[in-house]
């Protein structure tokens, strides 16, 4: 078998990339299978997994030990979105590690539409520019009160864009930020002091940490505004369903997967029906570090 190639790559479900892109990922294999559904049982990822050895996926799809274990070809697979921890991923990194299992995932390509995204939905909600106003008269975002939980590149991303219009932007994050703590004059909080203090919470966390339950929300109280960047839910939802009833309250998030079905008809809940971290030039971006992890691997 060439090793610069290999024999068979399945993307298990659509990639999200541009189509010149999946081309061009075509050639990296003697044989592929791009399929443009998402599979809804385990069973139906081992299926179309077969007996390739490269598997391609975004983060819709779950690869997990049972899949792992009745698909042993697979020497390499490539996920077609953020990858930040074992935790957090929908591949189950520790057993394809012990299966000698590479696993690639992508960082920091869509981060710039998701601070646009921030910026334009917040100035829209705080001036009456859209379907609701957060105050009886249209506010700045100049002084306002923002608490970022998660200080990665995202959060980072997004709380240099409102030190810019001139917020008041703190933080909480597992680990402490000093450097950009001194760049933004930032002040760093404890979770539940943070939420008691700030207008504005914005969570940018890895997929599948939550950190906001009844606790939180009931610290945040009534005429606050959440803002959700993670792909999944930062919340429990019947906690955040609770503290919408609050009034004044308002909650977004750039995709109905990320604030929960649940809530996302409410009349306060501002969710998106495509990710804002998903623009054209970033999926440039993301393809071109999907295929640069290929071609490290088979080198």
């Amino acid at each position: 078998m060439d090793k610069k190639r290999f024999k068979k790559m399945v993307a298990i479900e659509p990639t999200k990339l541009l189509p010149e892109w999946d081309e061009q990922l075509k050639n990296y294999a003697d044989e592929t299978i791009f399929y443009t559904d998402i599979p809804d049982t385990t069973e139906e990822i081992i299926r179309r997994i077969g007996d390739a050895d490269c598997v391609m996926l975004s983060f819709t799809s779950y690869i997990d030990k049972e899949v792992l274990d009745a698909c042993p070809t697979i020497r390499y697979i490539g996920m077609c979105c953020s990858l930040y921890s074992p935790e957090s991923a929908n591949v189950d990194i520790l057993t394809a590690e012990e299966k000698a299992i590479v696993v690639t995932g992508i960082r920091d390509y869509g981060d710039e539409g998701v601070r646009e995204y921030v910026i334009s939905e917040l100035v829209r909600l705080l001036q009456g520019r859209g379907e609701a106003m957060w105050k009886d008269e249209p506010t700045e975002l100049t002084g306002i009160k923002v608490g970022i939980i998660g200080m990665g590149t995202v959060g980072s991303l997004v709380a240099e864009a409102l030190h810019f219009f001139g917020a008041d932007v703190s933080y909480y994050s597992r680990t402490r930020k000093p450097e950009i703590e001194e760049r933004l004059a930032m002040d760093y909080y404890p979770l539940n002091d943070l939420l008691s203090r700030v207008d504005i919470v914005i969570t940018a966390l890895n997929k599948n940490v939550v950190l906001l339950e009844e606790e939180q929300f009931e610290l945040m109280g009534p005429g606050k505004i959440l803002m959700n960047l993670s792909i999944a839910p930062s919340h429990t939802i019947d906690d955040l369903a609770n503290w919408l009833s609050l009034p004044n309250t308002y909650a977004f998030c750039d995709t109905v997967a990320g604030i929960g079905e649940e809530v996302a008809n409410l009349p306060n809940v501002f969710a998106g029906d495509h990710s804002a971290g998903l623009t054209s030039m970033a999926k440039v971006r993301l393809a071109q570090k999907v295929i640069q992890n290929i071609e490290k691997f088979l080198q």
